[in-house]
């Protein structure tokens, strides 16, 4: 193993200090993650004397201009777009159907598989959440279950979708940064989740039967708008190119939501470029973070942080270990679990050459951990959106009221930690 220089680390540390710091004291929501990037990559300029301004540029010209980065950036634009035309009324029907056609006896259940699905169809944790808390709210005021556990499997259910979908914006970082198909890693990441989810449901209906039951919910639903979403999830389960599969997505959207009345004509491109604009700050600092990494690696941080890990874990199951903490404290710092697997991913693929890990094996823990710190970290994007929202609906809870019923992270966390030691270990005892 190289030494390596880890004083070339110091801009990821002036990164994760400003960032943390800022956001403690100012909010995450008032500090433009793009900044302080900017001043990070500052940094990294000012290092390393025997390279002039100008071949720092060149440096950092080449990590943006990977092919894996510029298929990033060009997948979130797309996803995006898909989005934007498919809209709210989708995520509605699918939770307002379900609801009509299940005893109210399991709506908390109800609520969870809707969140999976309409996550893993939609692409964004953050999205099922503004969706589908009012609904969770709705829920809870006529069911009689507790707002807590209603807005947590909305939570829970969302980041199944964050960490599964083929659109999600963690998922494609893991998979481009990783250099693997989406096929590959839907495959390591499913045989985790479905576990973690299966037994959250069961989880969540012994507290439902423990509760006092009130009422149910009736909304009208329009199950024609489903449609598109469940073509992007069979494309992109049956392993079509996803700008394929989301093109699809973005043409059945449009035809559909015109002729049920979802969209206007005259708001059918504007809300694809929306949509398309939503995904403008995570294209921004995956551009940035490319930069500033290059800079990094060609100053010898990566070696010195590699030395480092070898140092701490040891072994094959070690080093999957040692990805996964360290995309939870990048996740920990930023509080954007796609950003965190963006600034981890070149340190992981040199630690999966490195523990002779495969790439979408890695790929995988990169976008499950992140996912699962996300999931419960209180001033997380995700976690204050559904504050925020049952606020505005009239109910006075805070994070840690709905942390106790993030069942499904803190499922997913130990599927995991038992997928890395376990089962591992028991393929090859069962080929010996």
């Amino acid at each position: 193993m190289k030494k390596g220089n880890p004083i070339a680390l110091l801009p990821i540390g002036v990164f994760l200090v400003l960032y943390l710091g800022l956001g403690i004291a100012l909010g995450f929501s008032n500090v433009p993650i793009t900044i302080v990037f900017l001043v990070a990559i500052l940094v990294a300029c000012l290092q390393n004397r025997g390279l002039s301004f100008d071949d720092k540029l060149a440096v950092m010209a080449k990590g943006v201009g990977d092919k894996n980065i510029l298929t990033m950036l060009l997948i979130f634009l797309a996803a995006g777009a898909f989005v934007g035309v498919a809209g709210r009324s989708s995520a509605e029907s699918v939770a307002y159907f379900m609801l009509s056609i299940i005893p109210a006896r399991f709506a908390a259940a109800v609520l969870f598989v809707v969140a999976c699905f309409v996550s893993t169809a939609m692409g964004t944790s953050v999205g099922t959440i503004t969706l589908l808390t009012p609904i969770a709210v709705a829920v809870a005021d006529a069911s009689g279950f507790g707002v807590p556990l209603c807005v947590g499997s909305i939570v829970g259910g969302s980041m199944f979708g964050d960490n599964l979908s083929f659109i999600s914006d963690t998922t494609i970082a893991a998979c481009n940064g990783q250099g693997v198909p989406m096929k590959d890693k839907f495959r390591e990441n499913f045989a985790i989740a479905l576990p973690a989810a299966i037994v959250t449901l069961a989880v969540i209906l012994v507290l439902s039967f423990q509760a006092p039951l009130a009422g149910a919910v009736e909304r009208p639903y329009n199950l024609v708008q489903v449609i598109p979403y469940v073509l992007v999830l069979i494309g992109g389960i049956a392993g079509i190119n996803v700008f394929l599969v989301l093109l699809v997505g973005i043409a059945s959207g449009a035809v559909i939501m015109l002729a049920t009345g979802g969209i206007a004509p005259e708001n059918l491109l504007s809300s694809m470029g929306t949509g398309a604009a939503g995904m403008f700050e995570t294209s921004m600092v995956a551009i940035l973070v490319s930069a500033m990494c290059a800079l990094i690696r060609v100053h010898g941080g990566f070696d010195a942080l590699l030395s480092f890990i070898h140092r701490i874990f040891k072994g094959k199951r070690g080093g999957q270990l040692g990805m996964g903490l360290l995309v939870g404290a990048m996740d920990i710092a930023t509080a954007n679990n796609t950003v965190a697997i963006v600034m981890a991913n070149p340190i992981a693929k040199e630690m999966s050459q490195e523990y002779g890990v495969t790439p979408s094996k890695t790929a995988s823990i990169l976008d499950t951990f992140s996912c699962i710190f996300q999931g419960v970290i209180p001033y997380g994007a995700q976690m204050l959106v559904a504050v925020s929202a049952a606020v505005e609906l009239g109910h006075t809870i805070s994070a840690f009221d709905v942390m106790p019923y993030l069942i499904y992270p803190y499922l997913l966390l130990v599927s995991s930690l038992v997928f890395i030691f376990l089962i591992p270990e028991r393929k090859r005892k069962g080929a010996k």
